[in-house]
């Protein structure tokens, strides 16, 4: 009982500290994006990117591992409509991801040069545009984890 109770409250803890890992890498990828920045800013960015990638991937495979283990029974979830909203936004949000890491690791080759990359402010605008929509889906999780938590969304 005891081990049941540790490995829940681990792959739990896991999947929440994930989480808040991607919410703070997105949020210092969000302030430290600028037109042509300099190589310490785009190292940072590049490192962070490669930090929020891990810990999206982490926070995906401690959610199956809850859904199909440790959390409340699979007919909980998958029965659940929220569920699919989150498994939705959280994929629209590594879809949207693409753009930014993308561009990241074009930078790395100018990089490796000792050059700085060329970064126009249409396209630092868009990957803050892009930033901001993820930490927005992002931000929604939590709300939609509570309502589930509380039996919304489950047939009667």
């Amino acid at each position: 009982m005891a081990s049941d109770v540790l490995a829940r409250a681990g792959a739990a803890y896991v999947h929440e500290l994930s989480f808040m890992v991607c919410i703070a890498a997105l949020t210092a990828e969000r302030i430290w994006i600028q037109a042509n920045p300099n190589k310490q800013t785009a190292t940072k960015l590049i490192i962070t990117d490669i930090i929020y990638g891990l810990f999206a991937l982490l926070l995906l495979l401690s959610g199956i591992a809850r859904v199909l283990h440790y959390g409340q029974g699979t007919d909980f979830y998958t029965q659940n409509p929220l569920f699919w909203w989150k498994v939705g936004l959280y994929l629209t949000a590594g879809a949207l991801s693409l753009y930014p890491t993308i561009t990241y690791i074009s930078w790395a080759i100018p990089l490796r040069k000792d050059e700085l990359p060329k970064v126009s402010d249409v396209v630092a605008n868009r990957i803050g545009w892009v930033i901001n929509i993820e930490l927005v889906a992002f931000a929604s999780l939590p709300f939609m984890a509570s309502l589930m938590a509380r039996g919304v969304g489950l047939p009667s």
